[in-house]
């Protein structure tokens, strides 16, 4: 993508090791990298320590789903600028007790309705953990000293006077030797591709978008296969390599996790067309602030969380998928910034633990979410995917 911000396809995938005293761990078997799209490093892959702690059983959060609304990328986020989102705290009820009673009543695992595992844990309740904070305008805030803000008038004048300190090939033949373009081989049945119960895959498929295969589901990180970050497809920052598959090559995907707003990580054709495809079978985990967007582009099962907020996917009650802090910033129009959490995932499963950080700056999060939820087996990293060194 383009080289300022976080515009650039810089995503590294990294694992953390476990702590070498530990001795409980789960035995199962071995994990395997696949790379289709760009080339990446060799990923080290180690067992996760089993998760010991005792659920507490709490009311989910629910949203009503809303109708489809016809509009365009840019007619939608003006309208983001002038309404509120509708959060959790807003929803009725009723919602909650219906979506519970039809689920009871059917006797299906429909993956439109609510899991009836929900919130095992409620993190936010611990008093160590860092809560997300809004300012006196009602906008979300970092809340470490870590973060600075940039006034216009100096991000003004580093976009005048900052040089392309790029690396990224210009000429497309070098670039096809130093960034292939990789058709990724997918198999529909997991079983099949060796991921059943203790497998891990990962296939990155350009930026910060992963197909992400464990412990006998599907999800993809931030999708994006337009060839801009931008509203208008000829105009914005433009992506270095071409998206290696296309939406309808994908293989059934159960869930879609979204970092934060910003158009690189969130991508309304992208949207509209793995909902046109998967429909309501595809449950969407998305930030605070957020579901009222996702209800526009015709998404209904949409699952809206808080920093430490944790839900699954509706018959596979036994991966968790928590949304965790990071340092960064949220804005898709004008006016309309930082009324978006922005985030990252910690996915625990029964024999493996995934984390995806989005966009992010180095903060006191990370300890945090490692001391509760590490260590991790794979975990997609940034590395200097932001200028200048703000976030």
């Amino acid at each position: 993508m383009a080289r300022w911000r976080a515009i650039r396809p810089c995503l590294h995938l990294l694992a953390l090791s476990a702590e070498p005293e530990r001795q409980r761990r789960r035995q199962r078997n071995g994990g395997s990298a696949r790379c289709a799209g760009l080339a990446w490093p060799a990923a080290l892959w180690v067992a996760a320590e089993e998760q010991q702690q005792q659920p507490q059983q709490q009311r989910p959060r629910a949203h009503p789903a809303a109708p489809p609304a016809s509009s365009s990328p840019m007619d939608m986020d003006e309208n983001e600028s002038n309404e509120s989102g509708m959060t959790s705290g807003q929803c009725p009820d009723d919602a909650v007790q219906k979506g519970q009673n039809s689920a009871q009543d059917s006797g299906e695992s429909d993956s439109s309705k609510l899991s009836k595992k929900s919130f095992k844990l409620d993190y936010r309740l611990e008093e160590d953990v860092t809560k997300s904070k809004k300012g006196k305008d009602g906008r979300f805030v970092n809340p470490w000293p870590t973060w600075r803000n940039l006034s216009f008038s100096n991000a003004l004048k580093w976009l005048i006077t900052e040089k392309n300190h790029s690396s990224v090939p210009s000429c497309k033949e070098e670039l096809d030797k130093e960034l292939p373009v990789l058709k990724p081989y997918f198999i529909d049945d997991p079983g099949e591709a060796g991921v059943r119960e203790a497998g891990l895959r990962v296939t990155w498929l350009g930026h910060a978008t992963l197909l992400i295969e464990m412990d006998e589901l599907i999800f993809l990180t931030d999708p994006i296969f337009s060839s801009r970050a931008s509203p208008f497809q000829y105009v914005g920052a433009k992506r270095f390599r071409p998206p290696p598959c296309t939406i309808e090559e994908l293989p059934p995907i159960n869930a879609v996790l979204i970092s934060h707003n910003h158009y690189d990580h969130l991508d309304y054709n992208s949207v509209v067309a793995l909902n046109e495809r998967f429909g309501n079978e595809l449950r969407w985990f998305v930030p605070l602030g957020l579901l009222d967007w996702m209800q526009k582009c015709g998404c209904e099962n949409v699952i809206e969380l808080d920093w430490w907020e944790e839900n699954c996917v509706p018959g596979h009650d036994q991966v968790t998928f928590v949304f965790t802090p990071s340092q960064h910033w949220c804005k898709r129009t004008l006016m309309d910034d930082n009324k978006v959490l922005w985030g990252s995932w910690s996915v625990l499963g029964p024999w493996n633990r995934f984390f995806f950080a989005g966009d992010t700056g180095y903060c006191s999060a990370f300890e945090e979410i490692g001391k509760r939820f590490g260590p991790f087996d794979l975990a997609a990293i940034p590395i200097g995917a932001y200028e200048p060194s703000i976030t």
